[in-house]
């Protein structure tokens, strides 16, 4: 077996990343005096509304412990630019909010220090946490980082066209593939989801419709892409594709589609939970039946959060505190069991319908989080107060919930992350869907991916 080897690429700074980089620990090369030090937070929450939110929280810590903190806006790809940056230089920030990918790539680079995540996840108790979650941050059995909060992909329903249609709720891929073409045939495409092939929303939606299969991408460094699992899967996409009566999908027009009435399913994340209801005025409601009742859709809507309960596994993604080598650790940790704590739910509020915690309780009250959560404001306008559990009903909190114990990625928490993410962002799956499409055979189709894959992996250097 070959062996893995890390590599700090040096990749030139963007001009936002270089401003991040005056934002970083200032005086963290300074001798230790014993006192505390204030701290840089760098997020991907970039809207102005979320960073005011931020500040607030900050500024929550800062009075109950002293220690200041500099919120700096700095979506992923300039955190990674910047963090190579700042760790040449012995710059670095204190706490970066970030996904699971970056986890894997920084940790790789030798950029994270490990020893303070899993100080506090200790701290915290394990237990309290997604075990997923942790599954997708921890590398070389070692938690690189500390989970926060994520959203999940769902499969969104009309229940008055499945009855109508007498069509049961599926419980696999394969069922799902047939429920789509019974419905079909009544008018209304069966499923919107991403089909454009070689875009980012096709690639999101092999991934997320492979994995319920327990098709796998790789692994331990064998691509495994053209398995049977693999070859089914794609034959069941393509039933999926072909039961549009519009065409190809991106995401906006998946979307559109059913928020319109023409799409008896949905495959999206959660944020699709506020359009539904009506709480995005930039998405709303269209239907037929919304323009007298704009409830309509939200009422005759139903959700699967796990498509296959023998194989459990939904996409998803999630956000985790890293602190980098070299920040001030233990304001560091401070500030991370604060937002995990008295400054959680306030940080879920932000875009509650995005950001499922991840941590559900305390040891004492091990549902306290997941339970307050499901009565926090939603969408856009959230003047109305409506919760998400008012909404659609108590029982989706738990069943969102487990959704998310369900998350899954491919390899990511595994040394074949850095090729997931490769094959990911360069569309190397979807790009090969036209030929699906075209009558292709299903194992023609992934013998053909499964090349591209290796050969991908081949030119990186991760055999």
């Amino acid at each position: 077996m070959s062996t893995r080897r890390s590599r700090l690429a040096v990749i030139a700074v963007g001009a936002s990343a270089v401003l991040a980089l005056t934002a970083c620990s200032p005086d963290a090369s300074e001798p230790d005096t014993g006192e505390q030090s204030d701290i840089v937070f760098w997020t991907p929450q970039v809207t102005p509304e979320r960073i005011a939110a931020q500040e607030e929280i900050a500024a929550a810590f800062e009075a109950e412990t002293g220690i200041g903190v500099e919120v700096v806006p700095l979506g992923g790809a300039d955190q990674n630019q910047a963090l190579v940056t700042g760790a040449a230089s012995g710059d670095v920030p204190d706490v970066i909010l970030h996904a699971p990918d970056q986890t894997a790539a920084w940790n790789e680079q030798g950029l994270l220090d490990t020893e303070v995540a899993q100080r506090i996840v200790d701290e915290l108790d394990p237990s309290t946490f997604n075990e997923r979650a942790l599954d997708l941050v921890t590398l070389d059995g070692e938690v690189g980082a500390v989970p926060s909060d994520g959203w999940v992909h769902l499969i969104a329903y009309r229940a008055d066209l499945f009855e109508a249609a007498g069509v049961e709720v599926p419980g696999s891929l394969e069922e799902l593939a047939e429920a789509a073409t019974t419905l079909a045939g009544s008018g209304v495409t069966g499923i919107a989801l991403g089909t454009q092939p070689g875009t980012p929303s096709s690639t999101e939606a092999v991934e997320s419709t492979f994995l319920t299969t327990g098709c796998q991408l790789v692994e331990d460094g064998t691509v495994t892409i053209d398995s049977d699992e693999c070859t089914n899967a794609a034959e069941s996409f393509n039933v999926l594709a072909q039961s549009s009566l519009a065409g190809e999908f991106d995401v906006p027009s998946a979307r559109a589609a059913y928020l319109a009435g023409n799409a008896a399913m949905l495959l999206f994340s959660t944020h699709i939970l506020d359009e539904v209801a009506g709480l995005d005025p930039d998405n709303p409601v269209t239907c037929a039946e919304c323009a007298a009742d704009p409830t309509f859709l939200a009422a005759n809507t139903q959700f699967i959060t796990i498509l296959d309960e023998s194989n459990p596994a939904q996409y998803g993604s999630t956000l985790n505190y890293g602190v980098p080598v070299g920040a001030h650790a233990e304001e560091a940790q401070m500030f991370i069991e604060y937002l995990l704590n008295d400054g959680y739910i306030d940080t879920l509020a932000m875009a509650t319908e995005g950001r499922l915690p991840l941590r559900l309780g305390t040891p004492d009250e091990p549902t306290t989080f997941i339970d307050e959560w499901g009565t926090l404001p939603f969408g856009v306008d959230r003047a109305s107060g409506q919760s998400i559990a008012d909404v659609y009903g108590a029982d989706i909190v738990e069943a969102l919930s487990g959704g998310m114990d369900a998350i899954s990625r491919w390899a990511f928490g595994t040394p074949d992350a850095p090729l997931e993410g490769a094959v990911f962002s360069q569309n190397v799956l979807s790009q090969n869907l036209d030929q699906l499409y075209a009558g292709t055979p299903a194992a023609d189709v992934t013998a053909t991916m499964a090349e591209q894959v290796s050969a991908l992996q081949a030119e990186l250097g991760l055999q």
